[in-house]
C-alpha cells in the first residue's frame, strides 16, 4: 500500500454536505459521480494531496444506506492506493484477511476497488484502490 488515497464519509444529504465541506475545506467539490452498482452518489474534495469522498445512499437498502441507518453520518472507510490490486488482494488473503470482493470492481473516480472486512481490521472498513489503466 502506497498511501492513503482518500477518506470516505457517509452523509445523509450530498448537497447539504457538499456545501458544508466547501466551507470547511475552503475549496469546491471537483467531481460528483453515481456508482449504481454500489447504490451510492459521491462527491470528491481535494485539499493539498489529500482527498475526501462524501457518500450518500441512492437507496436505503444500499451498503451506505444500511451504514447510515446503523451508525449515522461519519467516517465510513479509509482507502489506500495500491499499484496492483490483484496482488494486494492475494497478499491480504494469505495474511488471513477477509475480503468483501472476490475480484476488483469498478468504483468511483476511475478506480478498481476491493474492500477488506472490518472484522479483521479492528472495525475499520479498508478500501484498496488502483487507478484504471
Amino acid at each position: 500500500m502506497k498511501k492513503i488515497e482518500h477518506i470516505g464519509i457517509a452523509v445523509k444529504d450530498l448537497d447539504v454536505s457538499c456545501s458544508l465541506y466547501e466551507k470547511l475545506l475552503g475549496t469546491s467539490c471537483y467531481k460528483k459521480e453515481e456508482v449504481p452498482s454500489e447504490g451510492v452518489s459521491t462527491a470528491f474534495f481535494k485539499t493539498g494531496e489529500n482527498k475526501i469522498e462524501l457518500l450518500a445512499a441512492i437507496s436505503e437498502d444500499s451498503p451506505i444506506g444500511k451504514f447510515l441507518e446503523r451508525k449515522g453520518e461519519g467516517i465510513h472507510h479509509i482507502a489506500f492506493d495500491v499499484d496492483d490490486i490483484e496482488e494486494e488482494m492475494k497478499r491480504l488473503r494469505l495474511e488471513g484477511f477477509i475480503l468483501l470482493n472476490e475480484q476488483p470492481k469498478l468504483g468511483a473516480d476511475n478506480k478498481l476497488v476491493c474492500f477488506v472486512h472490518p472484522k479483521g481490521t479492528n472495525g475499520v472498513l479498508i478500501e484498496l484502490c488502483q487507478e484504471v489503466r
